[in-house]
C-alpha cells in the first residue's frame, strides 16, 4: 500500500508511505530485501548503498524474526523523502521483550546505515499499527542521499555498536 498522505518531511514535502506486511518465515522474508533494494535503486542510491540497504533490512527482518510471537507477520514500512530512506519494521513481542542489541549482527546492522534503533514499543505507536496498546519490537533505520545526513545526527552517534555487555 503506497500512502502519499503521511506526515511532512523535514524538507516540507510529504514523504511517500510504502506498507509490506509478510508471515515471519525464511522464505518471505527475501521479498523485504527485495522491495528495499528496487527502491533504493529507484531513489538512485549507488550500488554499494542499495546493497548495504538490502543487507541492513535482511538482519532487521532477520532479528524481529527471532522474537516474534507466534506465527505473527511482520510489517516494515518504507518511508522515501528528498533526504533519503527511513525504514520501519516491527513485530508482535511478549510483553517487556526487547530488540537485541548487543551482537554481531546488531553491529552490522549499524555499519550498513546511517542511523538505527531498536526498541519496544505498542500498535498505537508504530506506522501501520492497529492502534492498541499490544507490545511489539521495533528496528527503524535511516539512509541518506549523498550530501543529505542531517547535521545533528554526527557519524553514529547514539548507535550501539558493541558486541559485548
Amino acid at each position: 500500500m503506497v500512502d502519499s498522505r503521511g506526515a511532512l518531511a523535514p524538507e516540507g514535502r510529504r514523504a511517500d508511505r510504502l506498507e509490506l506486511r509478510v508471515p515471519t518465515t525464511a522464505t518471505q522474508l527475501p521479498a523485504v530485501r527485495a522491495m528495499a533494494g528496487d527502491l533504493a535503486m529507484r531513489m538512485d542510491y549507488d550500488l554499494d548503498a542499495v546493497e548495504d540497504l538490502r543487507l541492513a533490512v535482511d538482519e532487521a527482518c532477520a532479528t524481529l524474526a527471532a522474537i516474534a510471537t507466534g506465527d505473527s507477520p511482520l510489517t516494515v514500512v518504507f518511508e522515501t523523502t528528498r533526504a533519503g530512506l527511513h525504514i520501519e519494521a516491527w513485530v508482535p513481542t511478549a510483553d517487556g521483550q526487547d530488540v537485541p542489541r548487543d551482537g554481531f549482527g546488531w553491529a552490522v546492522l549499524a555499519t550498513l546505515v546511517d542511523a538505527v534503533d531498536g526498541r519496544p514499543a505498542t500498535q498505537a505507536e508504530v506506522p501501520g499499527g492497529n492502534g492498541s496498546p499490544s507490545p511489539v519490537a521495533v528496528i527503524a533505520m535511516d539512509k541518506f542521499l549523498p550530501g543529505q545526513r542531517p547535521s545533528g545526527l554526527g557519524n553514529g552517534a547514539g548507535q550501539n555498536l558493541s558486541v559485548a555487555r
